[in-house]
């Protein structure tokens, strides 16, 4: 399940990469694309970096 969840990741970076490259060209508004671009690469990144560890018994 992992492997899929960091395909989806790299896929949906991919598409939001060029949603920003065409906000750089003046397609779409930059205000937009930029907080989608990093909120992709952060939950990308806590995604991958996400361990689990024993938090004890409760």
């Amino acid at each position: 399940m992992k492997l899929w969840g960091i395909i989806v990741m790299i896929l949906s970076l991919c598409l939001v990469l060029a949603f920003h490259l065409f906000a750089l060209m003046h397609l779409y508004p930059l205000y937009i694309s930029s907080p989608l671009l990093f909120i992709s690469i952060y939950l990308l990144i806590s995604f991958t970096s996400h361990k689990k560890t024993f938090r004890g018994f409760k």
